[in-house]
């Protein structure tokens, strides 16, 4: 897309995020600098899931608006987070770059973290982050990310300093990923100074909640919970005929979330086909109208679900 205006390039940049920080830093970013880059970071650690997917969507859409994108599979932080072993780290980083590709992602640049991440100058400047970073700073960054927090070891007490030396030795002008990073990237903007880098900007996309209810995440680690980049359309429908879905229940709701960050994204129109008893097809042009239709209950979760499961199973297909 030739000479996309700057105000498209930032409705981008901004469509289905919880928070950017700061729009106006990314904007001055775009107007100044020609292919500014972008990256997400991914722990290797599981099934490629509709989580992913979201930021995976973001990630094209900063690309569609002029962003160069790296993908930083992050072996050493996965182990360092106790994400498993080695050879399972090294199997699912090859499988995550091949499915990453798949999903729209071929002109991204892949990184591996080991890499880069022990050559002397990134450990100069992560040692430089520790002086200056406390206990209590280090494990608050950490409380949306880590597992058992509570007996929490040193090596999770790394994993922030090196996410944020990654970002200047990846040459990152933003960041991008799931809202439950925040607190990791807050840290680096109080930190860059310390490691002679600018700062840098932040696009934060929802996390979409498990399908088994509210309260937790979509994660490889509860079984039930997710839907695979890998599923048939039978599991799909299986999966979201069991979703939690209230009828007229908004908040926290994970059928609508991946209408509206997954779906919609991806289609021009979605159609809801139903019997002429209840209503007939109903063909929505945005997730606006909807969220509408269903909070005031002329959708019903029985119509919605199989109209999500088809839509989805043409995207991953």
């Amino acid at each position: 897309m030739k000479n996309m205006e700057l105000q498209e390039k930032m409705e981008l940049v901004k469509r289905n995020t919880a928070e950017v920080v700061t729009e106006q830093e990314i904007q001055t970013l775009l107007s100044e600098k020609k292919n500014p880059v972008a990256y997400c970071g991914y722990e290797p650690s599981g099934e490629i899931h509709l989580g992913h997917l979201v930021t995976i969507t973001k990630l094209l859409d900063l690309q569609k608006a002029g962003f160069k994108i790296k993908i930083l599979l992050a072996d050493w932080h996965a182990w360092l987070n106790k994400k498993g072993g080695w050879d399972f780290i090294k199997h699912n980083c090859k499988m995550w770059k091949n499915e990453f590709r798949q999903a729209g992602l071929e002109k991204a640049e892949f990184v591996l973290g080991s890499g880069f991440q022990q050559e002397k100058d990134y450990v100069k400047d992560m040692l430089a982050l520790a002086q200056h970073t406390t206990l209590n700073r280090a494990l608050r960054s950490m409380q949306e990310v880590a597992r058992d927090l509570e007996n929490a070891s040193v090596s999770q007490m790394i994993y922030p300093l090196m996410q944020v030396t990654d970002m200047k030795h990846l040459k990152v002008d933003v960041a991008q990923s799931g809202i439950e990073q925040r607190k990791i990237h807050m840290l680096g903007r109080e930190q860059f100074q310390n490691i002679g880098y600018k700062t840098v900007s932040f696009v934060h996309t929802p996390l979409v909640n498990s399908l088994l209810g509210p309260g937790k995440k979509m994660s490889s680690s509860e079984q039930g919970s997710l839907i695979s980049l890998r599923d048939s359309e039978q599991e799909i429908s299986s999966k979201l005929k069991k979703a939690y879905c209230p009828e007229g229940v908004l908040e926290n709701n994970p059928v609508l979330e991946i209408s509206k960050l997954v779906v919609f994204p991806r289609v021009k129109e979605f159609t809801i086909e139903r019997p002429e008893k209840f209503g007939g097809n109903a063909v929505f042009e945005n997730y606006s109208e909807l969220e509408k239709a269903f909070a005031e209950k002329t959708l019903h979760p029985a119509d919605l679900k199989p109209a999500v499961a088809r839509a989805l199973a043409k995207i991953l297909k």
